[in-house]
Formats: C-alpha cells, sequence, structure tokens
C-alpha cells in the first residue's frame, strides 16, 4: 500500500496499491512539490494532460473542465485532462490566475509497459521566457528581503535584466516595488511569516507570492554560481538574501538555464526623480482613469520594436537627475527631428527588427528554436545598415552606433547552417542547408538514392509485367507497396507478396522494396539527429556571442526610443525644453498630449511660470474648467523633459526637479479599510515630508473629504507648509478663503480658470468655460451652474440657487467662523491686526466707504 500522504494526494477511495501510472505521478507530483509547492502538474497521457486528485479538482475548478474518475479495481479518484493542441492557452489561464504549472511529457514512445516521463517545463508568473506566454512587456520576478534596512532584487529572465536596490523604509521599498510592477514576488520569512505585514503587502499588491530560500549562505553561493563572483555591490545580508532568492526561484523553473544572467545593477533610488506610484496614477503614465482611457505612455509609444517599447516604459518609470545625461538624450532627439532621412531611414529598418534582447536571452540559455535563430540572423542582418545611418553622428547617437556590432561571422554562420524557413522544431526536418555538415550530406545522399530507386521503380516494374495501370504508392498502415487493378492480377509476377486487397484492386509488397523502406527510414531517423545535433551545436556556438548580443539589443532599444520621441516630436510640434540650473519653470502655450489627442487638437493651450519669486500659485475656478488638466500639464512637461523627449509647448525652460508628487482624485481603499479622507491625508503625508525645494508638487481639492472648516484648515496648514519648503507648487481649490494668502505670504500668485455666466433664453443663466488659465482670483465657484449642465432636474438646481441666495445672504457669521479658524494669530503684527479688526467692523456694519485704520 501507498503510504497515507500519496492517498489524500490523489484524494482517492480504497486501499489497494495504485496503478504504475498513478505511483508514476504521485513520485513526480511529490518531486515537484519539493521545489514549487503549489504548482499544477499536467502529466502527459498519450493525447492529453491529466491531473488526478485535489489537482484535478483544482484544474476542473480554474479552467472549466469535466470531472472525471480514475478508477481501478481498488482504487478510484478525480480526473481532469486537456488536450495536448490547448496547452498554451489553459497554461496562459492558470499563469494569470497565478498558479504555477509543471508539465510533464512522455519522452518515449508509449510500447507495452510504463512510458518514461520527465518534467519538460516548469512554468510560474515571473519567469516564462517563451513568446506565447509573455506580453510585450517586462516579466519581472522580485524578491524582497530585509536585514539592514530591505532589499528589493528584480529578473527579467526573458531579457536577462537583473537589478537591485536597498532601502531604510518599507514605505520607500513599497514605492519603487510599485514602480516595476513585478508579475510574482518572493517574501523572505520575516515578511511572509508577519500576518500584519504580510496582509499589508497584499493589499497594496495583487500578485502572486511564491516561498523561496532567502538564507545568507545559500543566497552567496546562488549568486557566485551565476556571476562568478559576488559583486562589492552587494554589501549588505539584505542585498546578498534578494539576489540569492531571486536567482535560487529562477533556476529552479528554468532547470538549470540561467545564462542570461550577466550582471547584477545596482540602482540608487535616489539616483532617478522621485515618481510614487500615486503620481504615476494621477498623471495617466500607464494606467488610465477609465477603462477606454488613453495613457501618456500610448500617446508617447511610436517605438517600432517591443525592446523600444520596454525601453521607453523604464525611462518613463525612471527620469533622469543629471542635467549632462537629460542634455544627451535631448541632443540625440533633436538631431533626429533635424534629419528627415535618417529619421525615415531608421524607423523603417527598426520595423523590421525582431525583439533582440529576448532572442539574445534565449541564445544565451540554447533554448532558442530554429526560427528564433533564423529571426536572430534577419535582424543582425539590418545592424551594418543601422551603423552606416549613423556614420558622422556625435553624442548619444554616436555611443549608440559603437555599440551596433555587426557580428558578421554570426550571420554568416548562420545563413549558411539554416535554410531560409526553417520549421518550428529542430527534429522536424528540412532544418540544415545542404552542403554545411558532411556528415549530414552522406546521410541525406543515401536516402535520396533510395528515393529514386522507389522513383524508377514503377516504370521498371511497369515494363518488366507489362501492367500500365501498376503503381507504387505509400500509406502510413502498409509503408510503400505495388498496387495492381483486378483486370491485370492474373500477371502478378511470383515475387510479389499481397498484402491487402480491396474492391477492384490488391495491393503487394517485395522483399527489395520492404528492405529499401527500412533503410529510407533509418537515414532519415540519422539525418533528424544529425540536423538536431548540428543545430544544437550552431545554438551553442552563438551563446559565445551573448554578451555582445545583448550590447547591441539595447543599442537597438535605445535607437528605437530616440527617433520615436523625434517622430513625435514632428508630428506634434513639440519644442525642445531648455534645461535650466536653477529652480525656474517657463511654459508658453503648454498642451496636455493626452487631452489634446482626445479633442482632435481643439486644446486650449496655456503659460505656465514658476521661480524663486512664484512658486506657490494657488488656483481657482469652476469645476470641469480645466484646473487639474492644468496642474497635470506642467507636470507631464516636467516629466518629459526629464526622460530627454521635447514638450508639446510653444516655448519651454525647464527645471531638473527631483520629484514630481501628486495628490489628484479621490477613491476609496476599501480593501485596506481606508475611506476616501484617510487615503488623500496619508498621501498628503507622504508628500509633505518628502517635498524639497526642488521637488515639484500638484495638490487638487486637498481637505474636501471631511467638514468645511477642517478641509479648509488642513489645505491652508498644507499650502504654508509648503510655502516654508519653497517647492514649486499649484494648488488648485474651491476654499477662496486661501486666496487671500497672495497677500500674506511671499511667492503665493492667485490664478483662474476664465468662465462666464451667460443669460439664457428662458431667463436662467449658463455657463461658458473658456479653460483658459488668467492672474487674479475666481470670483464664483459656480457650482450650481455646473450642476445644471451635468443635467441634475431643473427644480433641484433652481432650488439650490435660492437656498445658495440666502446662505450667501446670511453667511457673514459663517464666513468669519472661516476666517478666524484659519488665521495665524502669531504671525500677525500689530497693525495688522487692528486692520483686520477694523475691517470685520466695517463688515459687520455695513459700511460703505473704507474708513482709516486707528493708528
Amino acid at each position: 500500500m501507498r503510504p497515507q500522504r500519496a492517498q489524500s494526494v490523489l484524494k482517492g477511495t480504497g486501499h489497494g496499491a495504485l496503478p504504475p501510472m498513478l505511483e508514476q505521478y504521485v513520485k513526480m507530483r511529490d518531486e515537484v512539490a519539493a521545489q514549487l509547492p503549489h504548482a499544477l502538474l499536467l502529466f502527459q497521457v498519450g493525447d492529453f494532460y491529466e491531473t488526478f486528485g485535489e489537482d484535478a479538482e483544482r484544474a476542473a475548478r480554474l479552467l472549466g473542465l469535466a470531472l472525471t474518475h480514475k478508477s481501478s479495481k481498488d482504487f478510484s479518484t478525480p480526473m481532469a485532462g486537456i488536450p495536448l493542441r490547448a496547452l498554451d492557452g489553459n497554461v496562459e489561464k492558470l499563469l494569470a490566475a497565478g498558479v504555477c504549472v509543471a508539465v510533464a511529457d512522455q519522452v518515449e514512445e508509449p510500447g507495452t509497459g510504463l512510458v518514461d516521463r520527465k518534467v519538460t517545463q516548469l512554468l510560474t508568473p515571473g519567469t516564462v521566457t517563451e513568446e506565447r506566454h509573455l506580453g510585450v512587456d517586462e516579466n519581472y520576478l522580485a524578491a524582497v528581503a530585509t536585514g539592514d534596512g530591505y532589499a528589493l532584487a528584480l529578473l527579467d529572465v526573458s531579457t536577462g535584466e537583473f537589478r537591485c536596490a536597498a532601502f531604510h523604509t518599507r514605505l520607500a521599498l513599497y514605492d519603487e516595488l510599485s514602480r516595476w510592477r513585478a508579475r510574482e514576488v518572493l517574501l523572505a520569512p520575516e515578511l511572509a511569516g508577519n500576518g500584519a505585514l504580510l496582509a499589508d503587502f497584499q493589499a497594496r499588491f495583487p500578485v502572486m507570492l511564491s516561498p523561496a530560500t532567502f538564507a545568507e549562505e545559500q543566497g552567496r553561493a546562488e549568486v557566485q554560481a551565476a556571476l562568478g563572483e559576488v559583486p562589492g555591490t552587494l554589501d549588505t545580508p539584505a542585498l546578498v538574501r534578494a539576489c540569492g532568492a531571486v536567482l535560487g526561484y529562477a533556476r529552479v523553473a528554468l532547470q538549470g538555464q540561467l545564462d542570461m544572467v550577466r550582471r547584477v545593477v545596482r540602482f540608487e533610488p535616489g539616483a532617478h526623480m522621485r515618481l510614487a506610484d500615486s503620481a504615476l496614477r494621477a498623471l495617466e503614465v500607464f494606467t488610465p482613469q477609465s477603462p477606454q482611457g488613453v495613457t501618456l505612455m500610448d500617446i508617447l509609444c511610436q517605438t517600432r520594436t517591443a525592446g523600444g517599447r520596454r525601453r521607453l516604459r523604464a525611462w518613463l518609470r525612471a527620469p533622469l537627475l543629471d542635467e549632462l545625461s537629460i542634455r544627451a538624450r535631448l541632443d540625440a532627439v533633436e538631431a533626429l527631428t533635424r534629419a528627415a532621412d535618417l529619421r525615415a531611414g531608421v524607423r523603417s529598418l527598426l520595423y523590421r527588427a525582431h525583439d533582440l534582447e529576448r532572442l539574445a536571452a534565449r541564445v544565451a540559455t540554447r533554448r532558442a528554436t530554429p526560427r528564433e535563430v533564423a529571426a536572430l540572423a534577419r535582424t543582425l542582418d539590418l545592424l551594418p545598415e543601422a551603423t552606416r545611418l549613423l556614420d558622422g553622428q556625435a553624442g548619444l547617437l554616436g555611443g549608440v552606433r559603437a555599440r551596433l556590432s555587426a557580428l558578421p561571422d554570426v550571420v554568416t554562420r548562420i545563413r549558411a547552417a539554416l535554410v531560409d524557413d526553417p520549421p518550428i522544431r529542430a527534429g522536424d526536418g528540412g532544418l540544415i542547408r545542404d552542403g554545411f555538415s558532411a556528415e549530414l550530406d552522406e546521410v541525406r545522399s543515401g536516402s535520396l538514392a533510395h528515393r529514386a530507386w522507389l522513383a524508377e521503380l514503377e516504370t521498371t516494374e511497369r515494363k518488366r509485367t507489362g501492367i500500365g495501370s501498376l503503381k507504387v504508392s505509400y500509406n502510413a498502415v502498409f509503408g510503400y507497396y505495388l498496387e495492381v487493378t483486378g483486370a491485370h492480377l492474373s500477371k502478378v509476377p511470383a515475387d510479389y507478396r499481397q498484402v491487402a486487397t480491396l474492391k477492384d484492386r490488391a495491393r503487394f509488397t517485395r522483399p527489395d522494396l520492404r528492405e529499401r523502406e527500412r533503410e529510407i527510414a533509418r537515414l532519415d531517423a540519422a539525418a533528424a539527429r544529425l540536423e538536431a545535433l548540428v543545430f544544437t551545436e550552431l545554438r551553442d556556438s552563438l551563446a559565445a556571442h551573448a554578451e555582445a548580443l545583448a550590447a547591441a539589443a539595447g543599442a537597438l532599444s535605445e535607437l528605437d526610443v530616440l527617433s520615436a520621441l523625434a517622430e513625435l516630436a514632428v508630428e506634434g510640434s513639440w519644442v525642445r525644453p531648455h534645461t535650466l540650473p536653477e529652480t525656474m519653470i517657463a511654459l508658453t502655450q503648454a498642451r496636455h498630449p493626452v487631452v489634446e489627442r482626445a479633442t482632435g487638437g481643439k486644446f486650449v493651450p496655456n503659460d505656465a511660470a514658476l521661480d524663486d519669486g512664484r512658486f506657490l500659485l494657488l488656483l481657482t475656478g469652476p469645476n470641469m474648467a480645466g484646473k487639474s488638466t492644468y496642474l497635470r500639464t506642467v507636470a507631464i512637461c516636467a516629466l518629459l523633459h526629464q526622460i530627454g523627449s521635447f514638450v508639446p509647448a510653444d516655448h519651454a525652460h525647464m527645471p531638473v526637479y527631483d520629484a514630481i508628487h501628486t495628490r489628484i482624485g479621490a477613491s476609496d481603499d476599501l480593501a485596506g479599510g481606508r475611506s476616501t479622507f484617510m487615503v488623500e491625508m496619508s498621501e498628503l503625508a507622504a508628500i509633505l515630508h518628502g517635498a524639497t525645494a526642488r521637488s515639484l508638487v500638484i495638490l487638487d481639492e486637498v481637505g474636501r473629504g471631511t467638514s468645511t472648516l477642517d478641509g479648509l484648515a488642513i489645505a491652508q496648514a498644507a499650502l504654508e507648509h509648503l510655502h516654508l519648503t519653497r517647492a514649486h507648487t499649484l494648488f488648485a481649490t474651491h476654499y477662496f478663503e486661501l486666496t487671500r494668502l497672495e497677500a500674506e505670504l511671499p511667492g503665493v500668485v492667485n490664478l483662474h480658470v476664465a468662465a462666464e455666466e451667460d443669460a439664457r433664453a428662458d431667463g436662467g443663466s449658463g455657463l461658458t468655460f473658456y479653460h483658459q488659465v488668467v492672474p487674479g482670483a475666481a470670483r464664483h465657484s459656480y457650482g450650481v451652474e455646473v450642476a445644471r449642465l451635468a443635467g441634475l432636474p431643473g427644480k433641484v438646481t433652481a432650488r439650490a440657487g435660492r437656498l445658495l441666495t440666502a446662505l450667501n445672504a446670511g453667511g457673514d457669521d459663517r464666513r468669519l467662523v472661516r476666517e478666524l479658524a484659519t488665521l495665524d494669530v502669531s504671525r500677525l503684527t500689530p497693525m495688522q491686526a487692528l486692520e483686520l479688526l477694523h475691517r470685520w467692523q466695517r463688515e459687520a456694519t455695513g459700511t460703505a466707504e473704507a474708513e482709516t485704520a486707528p493708528s
């Protein structure tokens, strides 16, 4: 009898011994579980991949399969299966559901005994390498460990990109992890075992969490095995543990194939602009706020290659802080905008390129298929043309040219070895060109000689027998045979042996025909083995060039992004921003690229200016007038500048910001048990703690999630705090009481979005939005008019208008209370206090003319 553990795995009934196939299944499942505890084993049985017991119930639930039973005399267990041809689609569903998959294939032809099987693939969301399971974007596996602070390791096995970083706080770690959007995360035991921390992590990152080994010594061994040494940049236990965990997990999943990993890059989060996930969401960089919305990435992504798209995403995630690097990218983009022929030539060439980054990684791990190797050759064929196009270019474009190593010997060898249109698999035959392998040519020649004999057999036998209708044919049942119709059966020679009788004809064979057939089969099998061997040797030889291939792939991706940004600048009439060392921004007729696209070019542009004398812009105006768009326009221009892009404006002077902080929009965090106001305050707290004099801060309607007085007090206090930091701030608000701060705080400037109330034919009033930002504070919020435009019933808006009139008439006491609540008495001089009291007295008594304040 099997141990109880196996019985529970199979969830069977009965007490007899398991059938041999199920014994094999249980043993293989145990071996998989030791490496990937929660993996689902797909076990090939003929033309199906089967699952049994608990796995069958799980597969049936996740994939919508019919649940049957595998039964013998003494045992029965649930069973569910999928056809071999449906493997890829079902694997996609399982990975999307966060389930690891182990595929066990039959590795020998079925015979009388138990078929030998082997796990050929271990697939997890973060370690897939096959194109059919990958999107065009990055596919990161992440590991998080603690020690001296926190450490994050990120590995994309499809390209070999491997990076890590250390953090002092958990919030900084979370912020960075949000930007990279890993598909699978490994958590160290001290994090996974802490219920509160685990719940917090899962609320923030709804991705698959997988177990891994985080022992420091084992991590050190994994790094050394992959890289040849433990780099000095991994100078904390946490970094070693995180890097070792991610490498060890990937090694298991890829069954030892980690040759695509050449180096680990330790990046410093402070080396790039701080751009929290909340800012990326608020600016709709990668994710639209509505399901049908357009993102900034959609607008920018005119790249021609998958590698270029991934490089553009990386630039948007990590804008530059180094002024020289920004200018170098802008110089390259400008050169491409000025040279239309160069830009067109580059983009035409890139359109023919395959995903060289992933091809290089497939070659490095010796997993490339024949068609992928052929695609590699076609892409490498483009590199000499690319270098010719870039002849004479300096700066960044000159550096790209230098890295586009043509690797002519690689292309020549692939062209000499492979046919123009190779099959998908190496064992399918017809892969290697004639003349490349003398041994293979000899085997093929022998097979062709036998086939030529067969081709002549029909003619010679017709002459010998006098049977003009005699045919030599082939099928999978009888092999080669001679076919004679019924009218000529009397002429059949004695050396023919009948193998089949049909209604009006018979089929025959001869000893020499059978011998030729066996010899053809033997030689064809030998040719297939030799072809696979020759291809394997070719692929192994290409792996020696993995470093040069990766460098060329990176250069091609960079060229793709630069040319795409140049194309966008020309098409959209964008301008090069002048990078300034001082903290000053001046935008003339700036536009929001996403809104401009959505409006078909009818966007109303605006100017924006911030410097040491006016660094806090207080923006008022009605809803729907364009306040949020104005705020986002300035922030997006700053972001574009620091990735090295031109900006949508007529003229632009831009500083280098250390961060873009945003608080735009409101949403509950129901899963985390946080209200709209709590989410708003959490984000505001992060901004106030992180903003510096070199930050850009975008705040929209701070304080609206609570009572009017509370909200007004919080908004003013936040504004005063930002005033002290001297961060460039754009602050949109409906609290008109804040507009008085222009007279009290140097650097505060009132702006408003122009709108005008119009008389309607029915005697009511309408509202016209001009979307133009002009100096001064707005006179009204026009809330009732906006409600009318939104479609509220006429009776409701009419009643609201009457109530508003009454509230305004009797609202002086409320206004006075609000003003008192936000007044900082400690900052008033005696004269200012007397002037304030005098104004209040004048307003209370209804005095029309100003009086002289007491001296």
